[in-house]
């Protein structure tokens, strides 16, 4: 999934508008403004579109955490100039204030079962001998499943 995938899911699924998406990026203490915005949204074969580089999607992520859960005491975290789906993955999570339990949920409602130990691997420093690389397909299957929880009605 490139980065305005992910962005665009995000922010269909959470019914974002461009200008609270201005204002979540403010959160990250990242200025961006409305037309960069539209210009990330667009598809990918108008002539206006934009690539979304890792460090925007990242501080948008960061954000996006301070948007749902309020933003924290002191400076805020630097976004990521390397970002991967495991990252994107656990910032969600942190994002949606999610236990495995709900992600497992989230899962199930794509027909995706998962087991725990599964679930966990995404989320260990890839050093470890358990981590698991978090592909596209487990991504958008994640951010679906959040969707159909969140807009039952309207799948894409």
């Amino acid at each position: 999934m490139t980065n305005n995938d992910i962005f665009r899911r995000i922010r269909y699924t959470f019914d974002l508008k461009d200008n609270t998406i201005v204002d979540i990026f403010a959160l990250a203490e990242v200025p961006v403004t409305q037309p960069q915005v539209t210009a990330w949204l667009k598809k990918d074969d108008d002539d206006a579109f934009v690539t979304m580089k890792n460090k925007e999607l990242a501080a948008f992520l960061n954000g996006f955490i301070s948007f749902k859960r309020g933003k924290r005491e002191g400076p805020q975290p630097a976004p990521e100039a390397q970002l991967n789906n495991n990252m994107v993955f656990q910032k969600l999570r942190i994002a949606l204030n999610m236990k495995a339990d709900d992600i497992l949920e989230v899962f199930a409602l794509v027909g995706l079962p998962l087991s725990h130990h599964e679930l966990s691997a995404f989320f260990r420093k890839p050093s470890h001998k358990n981590y698991r690389e978090c592909k596209d397909q487990m991504l958008r299957n994640f951010l679906l499943g959040v969707q159909r929880q969140l807009r039952p009605n309207q799948d894409v």
